[in-house]
């Protein structure tokens, strides 16, 4: 057989088994990286939200060796893809220095960005150091609407104007959305936008509480009649859940309550050099600042998986629909300060979600 013969694998499938080799092995392959909390905006529905001027917030970030000492040894313990996020990540000034040394350490980069702060000089970075994946949120298609969601009186239209500088340099990028009760009625606007610009859209509607415990951002949630609908209103996004509706039920016979990637194959840092399972538990972290990356993944992280075991009669185990529940121990401790008590928003949805799609209708 030659070279040529042999059958190419399909980048689905070839993550997959590299996804199942690296759990096999628990090999962090894919971390986020929270470079800052600081952003321009003002988001309503943020969980972290800093002015970009905070100065407390600035003094206590990572410094920028300290930055390129913790890639250099997430690389070393065999992470490939790397999200770097905020906050804003363009309000630091030793961007493009982060951004280049990850670039050249060979990590795979995707990079969440609000657009807002993209220049022709920032744009031409990023078109001679092309990330693998680029992600800008899109939350409204009016001005009025941006800026009761962000506080920016001129954001929509920087937004845009960062957007328009991406395409113009055909860097490969998609749009995405948060529905909140303040732009849902926007929501077939902002999908026009993306569609006109050839982009790639997602929306979702789920919000965390902040970071520091305030609920400010769930009371911005749509209620689960009309996330739903929405879900309805969708053609592919209805298909997409018909389909999950489709795999028959996943009972959990463990009683450990991290089941995923979180700590086996994926980790979290945040600005000030905690490191975690992911960013919805932040709870039990390492201080990457007084340890190595690999003390904190051999030693620290498999504690914490071990020792976090269901103990009460928790509904979510037996439940008929829990594959496809956005619920989980890490939202759970956001929402409750449990790791067990189910969140009775996702609860709900869940419930609707398998009236609508579900092939059967024995509902939970």
């Amino acid at each position: 057989m030659g070279a040529y013969d042999i059958p190419l694998m399909s980048a689905a499938v070839f993550g997959e088994e590299l996804d199942s080799k690296a759990y096999t092995r628990r090999i962090p392959i894919s971390g986020s990286f929270e470079i800052t909390f600081r952003c321009n905006l003002r988001c309503t529905h943020c969980y972290c939200n800093l002015p970009a001027d905070d100065r407390q917030a600035r003094e206590e970030e990572l410094k920028t060796a300290e930055i390129f000492s913790i890639l250099d040894q997430i690389a070393e313990a065999g992470c490939l893809w790397l999200l770097l996020t905020g906050g804003e990540p363009l309000v630091r000034d030793d961007f493009r220095e982060i951004y280049t040394f990850a670039k050249r350490k060979g990590f795979l980069i995707t990079l969440f960005t609000n657009g807002t702060l993209i220049t022709p000089k920032t744009a031409d970075f990023l078109a001679a150091w092309p990330p693998h994946d680029l992600e800008i949120p899109l939350y409204a298609s009016s001005q009025e609407t941006y800026y009761r969601i962000t506080g920016s009186p001129d954001g929509f239209r920087h937004c845009l104007r960062g957007i328009e500088l991406l395409r113009e340099r055909k860097i490969p990028f998609s749009l995405k959305t948060v529905v909140t009760t303040q732009n849902k009625d926007e929501l077939l606007q902002i999908k026009s936008i993306a569609k006109r610009l050839g982009l790639a859209f997602r929306f979702d509607a789920a919000l965390t509480p902040r970071i520091d415990g305030g609920k400010a951002p769930c009371r911005l949630r749509l209620s689960p009649h009309e996330v739903v609908a929405l879900d309805k209103a969708d053609t592919q996004r209805e298909q997409e859940w018909r389909e999950e509706f489709k795999k028959p039920p996943e009972h959990i016979m463990s009683d450990r309550l991290f089941l995923c990637g979180a700590g086996m194959t994926s980790f979290h840092i945040d600005p000030y050099g905690k490191m975690g399972i992911c960013d919805m538990y932040r709870f039990h972290t390492y201080d990457l600042r007084s340890g190595t990356f690999r003390e904190g993944w051999n030693g620290v992280i498999p504690l914490l998986l071990e020792s976090a075991r269901r103990e009460t009669e928790s509904p979510c185990p037996t439940c008929l629909w829990t594959a496809q529940c956005d619920n989980c121990a890490g939202w759970s401790w956001m929402e409750n300060g449990s790791l067990e008590a189910p969140v009775e928003y996702h609860c709900l949805v869940t419930r609707l979600r398998a009236e609508a799609f579900g092939q059967n209708k024995e509902i939970i």
